[in-house]
Parts: C-alpha cells; sequence; structure tokens
C-alpha cells in the first residue's frame, strides 16, 4: 500500500492506494497539532511508502510512522491528481486554505508553468472563511448564499481586513448583502482568472481544493474564465483529496 499526505492548513487528507487503485480516504482538520493529526489518520493503515505534501509535509518525513516517508511539492502533487482524474488536463485551478495554485499540464500531469499566491489570504478559503463571519453564515453555506445576488458590487481590495471594511460600508449604503457576498466571492474568481491567463489557461480547466465545493465559486470561475462546468471546467468528486492523491500517484513510481 502507497500512501498520500496531503498536510494543508486547513485540512489534512490521506489517499492509500493499492495496485493503483484507490482503497481508502481519509480527512481531518489540521488544528494546531498536525502532527497527532496525522498519526490519528493513519491509524490501521500498513504501508511500505507514504509520499506528503502541503505545506507541512516536512513536518512527517523524520517521524517514525513505520515506513519510509518521502516528500514532493504541492505543484507536482495537484498535477498528477488532476491528471489521474482527468487525463486531457491541460490546466489546474487550486484555491485551497491559505493559498491559491494556477498550473499548466503537459502531457501525464507534468507541470509546464505555475503561479501561487501564498503571500496572504487573499483569494483563498481563509478569505472567504473570514468574510463569511461577517454575514454569520457558515463558509460551507456562503457560495449558496451569494449565489442569491444578482448586481454584486465592486470589491477593490483583496485585502481581508480591507475586503471587510468595504462590506461594512456597503451594508451601511443599504447594499443587499447577497448582492455583497456576492462581490466579495467575484473579486476572487477575477483574481484566480488573471492568474489563469498568466501561466497560459488551455482547457479543460480543472478545479481542485477545498472552495471547488463552494457552488458559487464554480460558477464564477466558469463565467470569469469562459469555460463551462461539465464540459471545459471538470471538478473531481472529491477536489480536496486531489494533492493526497498525487503524492500518492508518485509514490508508486518509486517501487
Amino acid at each position: 500500500m502507497i500512501l498520500g499526505i496531503d498536510i494543508g492548513s486547513r485540512s489534512i487528507e490521506v489517499v492509500a492506494l493499492q495496485q493503483g487503485k484507490v482503497v481508502e480516504k481519509r480527512q481531518a482538520p489540521t488544528t494546531f497539532h498536525p502532527v497527532a493529526q496525522v498519526r490519528a489518520l493513519l491509524q490501521g493503515l500498513d504501508a511500505r511508502l507514504a509520499v506528503a505534501t502541503g505545506y507541512g509535509r516536512k513536518l512527517v518525513q523524520d517521524l517514525d510512522l513505520g515506513f519510509p516517508v518521502e516528500a514532493i511539492t504541492e505543484i507536482k502533487a495537484h498535477g498528477l491528481g488532476a491528471a489521474r482524474h482527468f487525463p486531457e488536463a491541460r490546466t489546474v485551478l487550486d484555491i485551497g486554505g491559505q493559498d491559491t495554485k494556477a498550473i499548466s499540464l503537459l502531457p501525464g500531469g507534468r507541470v509546464g508553468k505555475f503561479e501561487m499566491n501564498d503571500r496572504c489570504a487573499a483569494g483563498t478559503g481563509k478569505f472567504l472563511e473570514y468574510t463569511a463571519q461577517i454575514f454569520q453564515i457558515p463558509v460551507q453555506d456562503f457560495g449558496l448564499y451569494a449565489l442569491g445576488g444578482d448586481e454584486p458590487p465592486i470589491i477593490n481590495s483583496m485585502c481581508t481586513v480591507f475586503a471587510e471594511t468595504e462590506a461594512t460600508s456597503l451594508m451601511a449604503q443599504g447594499v443587499r448583502p447577497e448582492n455583497i457576498a456576492l462581490g466579495l466571492h467575484l473579486s476572487i474568481a477575477r483574481r484566480t482568472a488573471n492568474m489563469l491567463q498568466r501561466v497560459g489557461l488551455k482547457t479543460p480547466l480543472i478545479f481542485v481544493g477545498g472552495v471547488a465545493h463552494n457552488p458559487c465559486m464554480r460558477r464564477l470561475v466558469a463565467e470569469q474564465t469562459g469555460t463551462v462546468e461539465g464540459q471545459t471546467l471538470l471538478i473531481p468528486e472529491d477536489p480536496d483529496m486531489t494533492g493526497a492523491l498525487g503524492a500518492a500517484l508518485w509514490g508508486e513510481t518509486l517501487k
């Protein structure tokens, strides 16, 4: 058995491969104790190799887990994982908890060019989580709430603090909250579309990461990139498992 472990800022995913087939998928919040969370997720899994990816990949390389642990970059892992889901993939958009990645792919899931925003929460899942709190709405419901808007205002700032100030000011002006929520989503979609253009957007575009669960972001990414969900914009069944899957696939090449 080969394990892929994706240690992100918000969650940890584990994918187990047996002879090339996914036999187990597990997920847990990262919390302030990612190592303990990894150990808990791996309980009962007897592997001969694990490959770690994500921002916390170095945390587990020296752990005594009973099997060797290699590491792979998030960019490479997401490319391989996306290509496993959709072999025809040409571009990958990954919006995670605290970073966003735009990746152009070569055949076989190899990375051609990439751009990554990891300097602040702008344009990430954390941005949505933070701004959802303004509306006192759980982040998992924020996308559906935003779809109730029809006239999104322009949100000029991508800084979470300044965006909150803009949102509060718009509320004071009487702008519908659903429209403000839609505007916040739209600001992310425009930012990510620009990133994708810089790496050379080609279809099909694969949308992965936790934010790919958000229905409003799916719709807006399609609109901003000129793609069609289900045709030229493709989303895996478990988009947040893509990095762990790619890590496990890379581990299989190390046999």
